[in-house]
Protein backbone atom coordinates (compact mmCIF):
# COMPACT_ATOMS: atom_id res chain seq x y z
CA UNK A 1 0.00 0.00 0.00
CA UNK A 2 1.01 3.61 -0.84
CA UNK A 3 0.79 5.72 2.38
CA UNK A 4 1.34 9.88 2.45
CA UNK A 5 1.68 11.12 5.87
CA UNK A 6 1.69 14.60 7.01
CA UNK A 7 3.03 15.51 10.12
CA UNK A 8 2.57 19.03 11.98
CA UNK A 9 3.01 20.72 15.18
CA UNK A 10 1.32 18.28 17.31
CA UNK A 11 3.45 14.71 16.21
CA UNK A 12 6.85 17.18 17.98
CA UNK A 13 4.43 18.50 21.00
CA UNK A 14 5.07 15.78 23.35
CA UNK A 15 9.05 15.94 22.63
CA UNK A 16 8.52 19.35 24.48
CA UNK A 17 8.90 21.58 21.03
CA UNK A 18 6.02 24.34 20.58
CA UNK A 19 2.62 24.30 18.78
CA UNK A 20 1.64 27.42 17.14
CA UNK A 21 -2.10 27.88 17.14
CA UNK A 22 -3.28 26.62 20.48
CA UNK A 23 -3.59 28.92 23.41
CA UNK A 24 -0.22 29.05 24.72
CA UNK A 25 1.61 28.64 21.22
CA UNK A 26 4.62 30.50 19.85
CA UNK A 27 2.43 32.58 17.70
CA UNK A 28 0.88 33.91 21.14
CA UNK A 29 3.74 35.17 22.12
CA UNK A 30 5.32 36.26 18.62
CA UNK A 31 4.61 38.50 16.34
CA UNK A 32 5.08 36.23 12.95
CA UNK A 33 5.07 39.64 11.05
CA UNK A 34 8.32 40.26 12.75
CA UNK A 35 10.17 36.90 12.85
CA UNK A 36 8.65 34.39 10.30
CA UNK A 37 8.27 36.87 6.94
CA UNK A 38 11.17 37.98 4.71
CA UNK A 39 10.43 41.34 5.35
CA UNK A 40 10.65 41.00 9.23
CA UNK A 41 14.64 39.86 8.89
CA UNK A 42 14.76 42.31 6.19
CA UNK A 43 14.08 45.05 8.94
CA UNK A 44 15.65 43.30 12.23
CA UNK A 45 17.45 39.94 11.52
CA UNK A 46 19.23 40.08 14.64
CA UNK A 47 15.92 39.52 16.04
CA UNK A 48 14.75 36.71 13.35
CA UNK A 49 18.14 34.98 14.23
CA UNK A 50 17.48 35.27 18.03
CA UNK A 51 14.27 33.31 17.67
CA UNK A 52 15.35 31.11 15.97
CA UNK A 53 18.67 30.63 17.79
CA UNK A 54 16.19 29.87 21.19
CA UNK A 55 14.53 27.24 18.73
CA UNK A 56 17.32 25.70 17.60
CA UNK A 57 18.68 24.81 21.15
CA UNK A 58 15.27 23.83 22.05
CA UNK A 59 15.24 21.31 19.20
CA UNK A 60 18.81 20.10 19.73
CA UNK A 61 17.74 19.39 23.81
CA UNK A 62 14.31 17.57 22.25
CA UNK A 63 14.41 13.77 21.75
CA UNK A 64 11.89 11.70 19.22
CA UNK A 65 8.82 10.54 20.91
CA UNK A 66 7.16 7.27 20.41
CA UNK A 67 4.72 8.94 17.35
CA UNK A 68 8.57 9.60 15.65
CA UNK A 69 9.36 6.21 16.27
CA UNK A 70 6.75 5.09 14.94
CA UNK A 71 6.14 6.48 11.68
CA UNK A 72 10.01 5.62 11.12
CA UNK A 73 9.26 1.85 12.19
CA UNK A 74 6.39 1.78 9.87
CA UNK A 75 8.90 3.11 6.75
CA UNK A 76 10.82 0.13 7.32
CA UNK A 77 7.60 -2.24 7.20
CA UNK A 78 5.94 -4.04 3.44
CA UNK A 79 4.75 -0.34 2.49
CA UNK A 80 5.38 2.70 0.63
CA UNK A 81 5.32 5.29 2.93
CA UNK A 82 6.04 9.05 1.90
CA UNK A 83 6.63 11.56 4.90
CA UNK A 84 5.89 14.92 4.25
CA UNK A 85 6.43 17.45 7.68
CA UNK A 86 5.50 21.02 8.23
CA UNK A 87 7.98 20.92 11.35
CA UNK A 88 11.11 22.49 10.75
CA UNK A 89 12.79 19.99 13.35
CA UNK A 90 14.99 17.16 13.08
CA UNK A 91 13.12 14.74 15.14
CA UNK A 92 12.09 12.46 12.08
CA UNK A 93 15.27 12.05 10.80
CA UNK A 94 17.10 11.26 14.06
CA UNK A 95 14.31 8.77 15.11
CA UNK A 96 15.10 6.84 11.65
CA UNK A 97 12.77 7.95 9.23
CA UNK A 98 14.58 8.05 5.79
CA UNK A 99 13.99 10.65 2.88
CA UNK A 100 11.83 13.40 4.96
CA UNK A 101 10.36 16.10 2.86
CA UNK A 102 10.48 19.10 4.58
CA UNK A 103 8.23 21.28 2.86
CA UNK A 104 8.33 23.91 5.96
CA UNK A 105 12.27 23.62 5.58
CA UNK A 106 14.79 22.81 8.47
CA UNK A 107 16.04 24.44 11.40
CA UNK A 108 19.12 22.77 11.58
CA UNK A 109 20.19 24.09 8.36
CA UNK A 110 21.20 27.51 7.42
CA UNK A 111 20.31 29.51 3.77
CA UNK A 112 22.63 32.19 1.91
CA UNK A 113 19.82 34.99 0.55
CA UNK A 114 22.46 35.95 -1.94
CA UNK A 115 23.59 32.56 -3.76
CA UNK A 116 21.18 30.09 -2.59
CA UNK A 117 23.75 27.91 -1.00
CA UNK A 118 22.63 25.73 1.94
CA UNK A 119 24.71 23.82 4.28
CA UNK A 120 24.25 22.67 8.43
CA UNK A 121 23.34 25.71 10.69
CA UNK A 122 25.99 26.40 14.09
CA UNK A 123 23.55 26.26 17.25
CA UNK A 124 24.25 30.03 16.89
CA UNK A 125 24.05 31.99 13.40
CA UNK A 126 24.26 35.85 13.48
CA UNK A 127 23.48 38.95 11.08
CA UNK A 128 27.21 38.79 10.54
CA UNK A 129 28.01 35.08 9.11
CA UNK A 130 29.59 34.54 5.98
CA UNK A 131 28.03 32.57 3.60
CA UNK A 132 30.45 29.73 3.13
CA UNK A 133 29.77 29.80 -0.65
CA UNK A 134 29.60 33.27 -1.89
CA UNK A 135 31.03 35.13 1.71
CA UNK A 136 28.14 37.56 1.90
CA UNK A 137 26.68 38.42 4.80
CA UNK A 138 23.34 37.60 3.61
CA UNK A 139 22.92 34.04 6.15
CA UNK A 140 19.31 33.17 7.43
CA UNK A 141 17.94 29.95 8.59
CA UNK A 142 16.80 27.71 5.73
CA UNK A 143 13.01 27.77 6.77
CA UNK A 144 9.92 28.93 4.45
CA UNK A 145 8.61 32.24 6.40
CA UNK A 146 5.24 32.88 5.57
CA UNK A 147 4.60 34.89 1.78
CA UNK A 148 7.30 31.88 0.64
CA UNK A 149 6.76 29.07 -1.32
CA UNK A 150 6.84 25.36 0.51
CA UNK A 151 9.77 23.06 -0.63
CA UNK A 152 8.85 20.35 -2.87
CA UNK A 153 5.56 20.63 -3.72
CA UNK A 154 5.44 18.92 -7.19
CA UNK A 155 6.90 15.81 -5.24
CA UNK A 156 4.48 16.18 -2.31
CA UNK A 157 1.42 16.44 -5.20
CA UNK A 158 2.29 13.69 -6.62
CA UNK A 159 2.47 11.78 -3.59
CA UNK A 160 -0.58 12.51 -2.07
CA UNK A 161 -2.20 12.07 -5.34
CA UNK A 162 -1.12 8.99 -6.15
CA UNK A 163 -1.29 7.52 -2.56
CA UNK A 164 -3.54 4.56 -1.11
CA UNK A 165 -4.09 6.03 1.92
CA UNK A 166 -3.89 9.81 3.08
CA UNK A 167 -2.90 10.68 6.73
CA UNK A 168 -2.56 13.62 8.58
CA UNK A 169 -1.15 13.35 11.87
CA UNK A 170 -1.19 16.70 14.51
CA UNK A 171 -1.59 19.39 12.25
CA UNK A 172 -3.67 22.34 12.87
CA UNK A 173 -4.85 22.76 9.00
CA UNK A 174 -4.84 26.11 9.13
CA UNK A 175 -2.13 26.65 6.61
CA UNK A 176 -2.17 26.28 3.24
CA UNK A 177 -0.88 25.02 0.98
CA UNK A 178 -0.67 21.70 3.82
CA UNK A 179 -4.21 22.05 4.70
CA UNK A 180 -5.56 21.75 1.28
CA UNK A 181 -3.45 18.52 1.06
CA UNK A 182 -6.65 16.30 1.80
CA UNK A 183 -8.24 17.56 -1.09
CA UNK A 184 -5.97 15.43 -3.64
CA UNK A 185 -6.11 12.51 -2.03
CA UNK A 186 -8.18 10.37 -4.25
CA UNK A 187 -8.92 7.25 -2.11
CA UNK A 188 -8.44 6.55 1.88
CA UNK A 189 -7.89 9.59 4.48
CA UNK A 190 -7.06 9.70 7.75
CA UNK A 191 -6.59 12.40 10.62
CA UNK A 192 -4.83 11.91 13.96
CA UNK A 193 -5.01 14.60 16.48
CA UNK A 194 -5.81 15.52 19.80
CA UNK A 195 -9.09 17.18 18.66
CA UNK A 196 -11.06 17.78 15.14
CA UNK A 197 -8.61 19.58 12.45
CA UNK A 198 -10.15 22.87 10.95
CA UNK A 199 -10.56 20.73 7.61
CA UNK A 200 -12.19 17.35 9.49
CA UNK A 201 -14.96 17.22 7.36
CA UNK A 202 -12.68 16.23 4.47
CA UNK A 203 -11.40 13.15 5.59
CA UNK A 204 -13.00 9.95 5.76
CA UNK A 205 -11.94 8.51 9.05
CA UNK A 206 -10.58 10.07 12.19
CA UNK A 207 -8.17 8.63 15.79
CA UNK A 208 -8.40 11.33 18.47
CA UNK A 209 -5.52 10.98 21.08
CA UNK A 210 -2.27 11.93 22.26
CA UNK A 211 0.01 10.76 19.04
CA UNK A 212 2.48 9.18 20.82
CA UNK A 213 -0.37 6.91 21.72
CA UNK A 214 -2.77 6.98 18.93
CA UNK A 215 0.33 6.64 16.34
CA UNK A 216 1.76 3.50 17.32
CA UNK A 217 -1.54 1.89 18.29
CA UNK A 218 -2.38 2.92 14.21
CA UNK A 219 1.02 1.43 13.10
CA UNK A 220 0.64 -1.78 14.73
CA UNK A 221 -2.37 -2.70 12.96
CA UNK A 222 -0.37 -1.98 9.61
CA UNK A 223 2.60 -4.09 10.07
Amino acid sequence: MKIAILTGAGVSAESGLGTFRDKDGLWTRYDLNEVATPEGFARNPALVHDFYNARRANCADATPNAAHMALAELATGPHEVTLITQNVDDLHTRAGSPDVIHMHGRLMRALCAACDARWDAPLVMSPNDHCPSCGATATRPDIVWFGEVPYDMDAISAAVATCDLFVAIGTSAEVYPAAGLVELAGRQTLEINLAPSARANAFDDHRFGPASEVVPAWVAELR
